[in-house]
């Protein structure tokens, strides 16, 4: 009933209280019985401060360090972007953007320049006051000529940008930009102390839910509730400890003995099992997170775009989908927009590719490549099921002619050592909120992260065209053919969108509604979840 609903939202909201909701309740005809139960679930959905919250995450190495621009992976986003800073602007639990450091924003008519209102009385955790010179000092340490920022690519666009006043943040694009509040909320555009000509992302000071006690790349990091965090309903946890597990038993192990509170990435293979487990809350969100094989594509034999389309269609993906993530997920099309993207594709539009090894052999004739090797790298950190899905690619490519050899890359520095160095690996993005970001991030000929090496004309064309179009029906058409041209000239292999799987204690609290733009209620579960 929508009347008993809203009674249980106020308890979760702390505006009502036991006498009062059970005097509502009972007035509508519910039991005695019934209305407690009521008001028991209600609190335990109220988020309550303290604890110390133990988790297990993925993607970390003994290579990481502070710098957001150099964040590569789910520690250390969760670590840099969900715990210790936060950027101008949010994606929220409902998919919406909503203002983070930046109270308001707005555009002058062409979408050329925009103009950032930020929130006042913001303190960074050693006491200094954030100002507009902090966000300018930010967004050039990613501008530079000489950054390696992997956020360089979408911030590209920004030709000037500047302190109007201590509260106002001018940004001057090449073009018109639409989609630019939500490139702000890159977890790598995390606002750090202005120091010098430069910013201070050595200590880790941020103005985030909680402050740095310590950190031990690749093992652990620790953190402290920050006392004067500006969000009043957030950062419920007294203090989290963070853990490396690469191992999926061992954080399977961790998570059903009480060692850790939660874990993500779950063994999909005993995911079952873990259902079982009443003292464990098993829920996956699904988004645009998404398995593929990046190949060079200025690098032989992957420079042939036969050879490209013969491995795209020695890959059964259907296969993959059902083995590997047991159905919890979606078939992928070769190219970057997913189910939560707005412009994507239809299949009327773009057919999905079909493992099809004939036709396979006909590209690798056509290419003068009969009986192909090649080699590719993989690892369990890659994403959850990588070496399986490579021996099932390997499998799947035998009837192409295709031989495929397995090198099997250590977890440790994969994303330093081996993801952008080595010509085919197997790799993972979490997607992107709209679709000028992901392919700004990951596509464009000059991208930070491109991890193809493609460089296509009329896609780097296209890709500006429709950034600067306000038209939606417009803007669509544009994103729909550069999503044929990833597809049919592109040097990604993307078989499969996977659902984003986690498991936790149900000592831990969990909001209704979750963020599914990353995994961890987008990286914000520190600042989001609660001791029950």
């Amino acid at each position: 009933m929508r009347g008993i609903d809203d009674l249980k939202n106020k308890v979760v909201k702390g505006s009502m209280n036991r006498r009062d909701f059970m005097q509502r309740v009972l007035a509508t005809g519910v039991t005695v019985a019934a209305a407690t139960s009521m008001y028991e679930s209600a609190l335990a959905m109220t988020p309550k401060k303290g604890g110390h919250y133990k988790q297990a995450l993925t993607g970390g190495a003994t290579s990481d360090v502070l710098d957001p621009a150099q964040s590569l992976d789910s520690f250390m986003i969760n670590v840099s972007f969900g715990q210790l800073r936060n950027c101008l602007t949010e994606i929220g639990p409902d998919g919406q953007l909503t203002g983070e450091l930046a109270e308001s924003w707005e555009a002058s008519p062409d979408a050329k320049t925009w103009t950032f209102k930020l929130r006042k009385g913001v303190e960074f955790h050693n006491g200094k006051t954030m100002d507009a010179n902090d966000v300018v000092n930010t967004f050039n340490h990613h501008r530079g000529k000489e950054s390696k920022s992997a956020a360089k690519g979408i911030i590209e666009p920004v030709t000037d940008l500047k302190a109007d006043g201590k509260d106002t943040v001018v940004f001057t694009l090449s073009g018109g930009n639409a989609d630019f509040p939500f490139l702000v909320s890159d977890y790598h555009l995390c606002v750090c102390p202005a120091k010098d000509d430069g910013i201070d992302w050595q200590s880790g000071v941020g103005t985030g839910a909680y402050v740095l006690e310590n950190f031990e790349p690749g093992v652990s990091t620790k953190v402290k509730r920050n006392p004067n965090y500006w969000k009043p309903d957030r950062a419920f946890f007294e203090s989290v400890e963070n853990l490396f597990i690469a191992d999926v038993v061992a954080r399977t192990n961790a998570v059903k003995s009480g060692e850790i509170d939660s874990m993500s990435n779950l063994d999909l293979k005993t995911v079952h099992l873990l259902k079982r487990d009443k003292n464990l809350n098993i829920f996956p969100t699904s988004g645009n997170k998404q398995a593929t094989f990046p190949m060079f594509t200025d690098t032989a034999p992957f420079d042939n775009v036969d050879v490209r389309t013969a491995l795209k269609l020695a890959m059964n993906r259907e296969e993959m989908l059902q083995k590997i993530a047991k159905g919890q997920g979606e078939l992928g099309n070769d190219h970057p927009i997913g189910p939560a993207n707005i412009y994507r594709a239809t299949t009327d539009e773009l057919p999905q590719r079909a493992y099809d090894p004939d036709k396979a052999k006909f590209h690798l004739k056509k290419a003068g490549m009969e009986g192909l090797k090649v080699t590719l790298s993989t690892s369990d950190t890659a994403f959850d099921g990588a070496v399986d899905s490579t021996q099932l690619f390997a499998e799947s490519a035998k009837a192409a002619g295709i031989d495929v050899n397995i090198l099997r890359e250590s977890n440790d520095g994969y994303w330093s050592n081996v993801w952008l160095k080595k010509p085919f690996v197997a790799c993972y993005w979490g997607g992107r909120p709209t679709e000028d970001w992901i392919f700004s991030q990951i596509y464009a000929a000059n991208a930070s992260w491109n991890d193809t090496k493609w460089k296509n004309e009329q896609f780097n064309k296209l890709l500006v065209e429709a950034r600067g179009e306000l038209d939606p029906a417009k803007r669509r058409e544009l994103y729909v053919e550069m999503q044929r041209l990833v597809h049919s000239d592109g040097g990604v292999i993307l078989p499969m969108f996977l659902a984003y799987t986690h498991a936790a204690s149900k000592k831990i609290g969990l909001p209704k509604q979750m963020a599914n733009n990353w995994e961890l209620d987008g990286h914000k579960n520190a600042e989001r979840w609660w001791m029950a």
